[in-house]
């Protein structure tokens, strides 16, 4: 038993790959399970990952909390399938050097993580003015705006077209040109690196993410939705056809809603 347990701890890469499906698992595990107790839950009431909200309490400390926390989660659960790759040649490559072991490929995740988690933060703030001027329904989390609608959906139509969408979906879509530019040795150097990565990939999502507000923060398929989204401008070697694509759905959705 104990030769089993040392053989899978010594190889680096399978704890990488366990840790990883452990983290997104969890993430859409507590997805499902905030939309499935918010389903049906009564007219005063709003359910975040199992957590009562409710529309009419002020937004205190605790409710940005767990307000932020619903929105990290998301962004585990979103982006780490399209990260994953990246990570794991990160783990590759820090292999062949002295400090390169699973440590270092923990930093690389945290900072990828902080980076979403600072955008977490800014989205937070954005549903707390945009509750405030009933924009968006405090029960779905979603737009009560046809303006606000067109806008976002315009706005990442236009993102989607624009060149620096396209320098940050380069940078994603070649995580071997993003290491050997900016591999550094050890822990900080690997929280440095995944920070840095993270950076890129909200420069190249942020406002697809932003679209959570159109049909619901907590929408599963929204979120599921974007989530192939993002995976498949990353993942399918389809240069920017799929950014085409989404960005002129985006702009022609958008134009109906502001349409007079």
């Amino acid at each position: 038993m104990y030769t089993g347990v040392n053989a899978i701890l010594a190889r680096p890469r399978i704890i990488t790959i366990v840790a990883l499906g452990i983290l997104i698992a969890a993430a859409w595990a507590w997805i499902l399970g905030g939309a499935a107790m918010g389903h049906g839950a009564p007219p005063d009431e709003a359910t975040m990952g199992g957590m009562v909200m409710e529309p009419s309490a002020s937004w205190s400390i605790d409710r940005l909390a767990i307000v932020f926390s619903m929105w990290w989660t998301m962004m585990v659960a979103m982006m780490l399938p399209s990260a994953a790759p990246t990570i794991l040649l990160y783990e590759r490559v820090a292999r062949n050097v002295p400090q390169g072991r699973t440590p270092a490929v923990a930093g690389f995740l945290c900072g990828y993580l902080l980076a979403w988690g600072l955008f977490s933060a800014i989205a937070t703030l954005m549903q707390f003015w945009l509750t405030r001027w009933a924009l968006i329904a405090p029960l779905t989390m979603a737009s009560q705006s046809h303006r606000l609608s067109g806008m976002l959906l315009i706005a990442a139509g236009a993102y989607q077209l624009s060149p620096l969408k396209s320098a940050c979906l380069r940078h994603c879509q070649n995580p071997a040109a993003f290491l050997s530019r900016h591999y550094r040795d050890g822990t900080f150097g690997a929280l440095r690196m995944g920070a840095l990565h993270g950076a890129i990939c909200v420069g190249c999502c942020w406002l697809l993410m932003a679209l959570l507000f159109v049909a619901g923060v907590m929408n599963v398929v929204w979120v599921a939705l974007l989530t192939i989204i993002v995976a498949s401008e990353k993942l399918l070697p389809l240069d920017r056809v799929i950014s085409v694509i989404v960005g002129l759905a985006c702009l022609l959705g958008g134009g109906l809603m502001l349409w007079p």
